[in-house]
């Protein structure tokens, strides 16, 4: 059982390491870097705002919001 395992966790081992992916080398200049950064500053305050993650805006109280903005109506 034991040879069974070690066969096992050798083919395991080959096929991970097959699929590793090696990251390249960054070779942008030291100016692009630089925009790079600015950019990614505008879009990451651009993104500080808090947002919904649905499209529409959710009405907490309907029945509220209409009877504030109706005059009420004094009855004598």
């Amino acid at each position: 059982m034991d040879k069974r395992l070690l066969k096992r966790h050798k083919r395991q081992v080959s096929r991970a390491r097959e699929r590793v992916k090696l990251s390249e080398p960054d070779v942008r200049t030291s100016e692009q870097l630089t925009a790079a950064r600015e950019a990614s500053r505008s879009v990451a305050s651009r993104h500080s705002v808090p947002h919904a993650h649905y499209a529409s805006p959710s009405i907490r109280n309907p029945a509220g919001a209409s009877a504030e903005g109706a005059p009420k109506a004094e009855t004598e």
